[in-house]
């Protein structure tokens, strides 16, 4: 009985060595990769608005295609941070109160906003000018990408160790910073 009981072990261990650490390994290398895709999509999306100082829907369907090739879906957030001076009064009914100072405010601009002034509800080509969402130097521009899916890496890991990813992001990469340049 104990022969029979190592022949199966040994063929459920083969199993295992033949068919799992491989399927393991290649989806381990695939979310890997998917990974390098997202966060050169993300630094060259990124790099480019702060470069040129404005986005474009080109641009932002281009940026969503590329991480589409990686097939998962991700839930993309952008944020503007717009650097505002106001002068600091005493009184600011009264202009000879001025204390010599500027406070810096910042309004901020999330993906809904980009969107709309993006895809507005109008005819316009794609290449328009009006359809640009311009951002100035010294803004703080960030996007934010996150999976929604599990990887097939994650399927794998969770169906052999019995653990739970379910709300995990497989996937999360932020990157930002200032813009540099405003080439309008």
């Amino acid at each position: 009985m104990s022969n029979a009981l190592s022949k199966w072990f040994a063929a459920f261990l083969a199993l295992l060595l033949l068919y799992l650490v491989p399927l393991g390994e290649v989806s381990r290398r695939q979310d890997d990769l998917s990974r390098l895709v997202v966060y050169q999509s993300v630094t060259k999306f990124v790099d480019s608005v702060r470069t040129k100082g404005y986005i474009t829907p080109i641009m932002y369907q281009g940026f969503l295609q590329e991480l589409a090739a990686t097939g998962n879906e991700y839930d993309v957030q952008m944020e503007h941070h717009h650097k505002k001076y106001h002068p600091d009064y005493d009184d600011p009914a009264d202009p000879a109160t001025f204390r010599n100072r500027y406070v810096v405010l910042y309004d901020t601009y999330y993906q809904d906003d980009v969107l709309a002034y993006l895809f507005p509800d109008s005819s316009a080509p794609k290449d328009d000018d009006t359809r640009r969402y311009h951002l100035v130097i010294g803004d703080h521009f960030q996007v934010s990408v996150r999976s929604l899916n599990p990887t097939s890496g994650m399927t794998l890991f969770d169906s052999l160790t019995g653990a739970n990813s379910a709300g995990k992001a497989a996937i999360a990469f932020p990157y930002g910073g200032l813009v540099l340049n405003e080439d309008y």
